[in-house]
């Protein structure tokens, strides 16, 4: 079992999810693809938490490195002994993973409350902008009925909803491979990275 190649398969997918999550976090920022909203602060406050970008973005990306960095064959050891030094790398990921763990863990409780907050935006009955859904604690992503309350942006509880549940699903791939990493690095730091140049490991 190689636990260095284990840890460079979770560091590349860690790094697609990264990257597809400050993607949709970005989009958050503009309903249906217009920029007039944000400069006018008509953005909801679960949007501007940065959820996307920040925690399941660049917490996940120092991780996704220092994981994929891993597999190296030059590791110079300790006190001469090769194994110990990459027993000490593998332990050492344990630390980034858990960095991992808080920025996915951050994605995935602001998306959670952004689907059971609702979307901010302006209704026709209140001639105003304003959380129509609040009160329904979720509620409101069945009752497809409501959802034209919402006149602007137009299809903004479809686009919210989209976004938000990616980011959540995102973000909850990304805190379980974090911790299989920790599992993983806490395993080879105690066996070591025991691979024979002749084994393979399909990722």
């Amino acid at each position: 079992m190689c636990f260095g190649r284990r840890a460079r398969c979770i560091g590349y997918k860690l790094l697609i999810l990264a990257l597809l999550s400050i993607v949709a976090n970005i989009l958050l920022y503009f309903p249906n693809g217009e920029t007039r909203f944000a400069s006018e602060h008509h953005l909801g406050k679960y949007v501007e938490c940065l959820h996307g970008i920040l925690g399941g973005g660049f917490l996940v990306l120092i991780p996704a490195a220092v994981f994929i960095g891993l597999h190296n064959d030059d590791c110079c050891g300790c006190f001469g002994h090769k194994d110990c030094g990459k027993s000490c790398a593998m332990l050492s990921s344990v630390l980034a993973a858990f960095v991992g763990i808080l920025g996915s863990g951050y994605c995935i409780i602001i998306s959670a409350l952004g689907l059971s907050h609702g979307p901010y935006c302006f209704t026709h009955l209140q001639r105003n902008w304003i959380y129509p859904f609040t009160e329904s604690s979720g509620g409101y992503l069945f009752e497809y009925n409501k959802w034209s309350e919402c006149q602007e942006p137009q299809n903004i509880v479809q686009w919210n909803v989209t976004l938000f549940s990616i980011l959540l699903v995102l973000g909850g791939i990304e805190f379980i491979l974090c911790f299989i990493q920790i599992i993983n690095g806490i395993l080879g730091g105690l066996c070591g990275l025991c691979c024979s140049h002749e084994e393979t490991y399909v990722c």
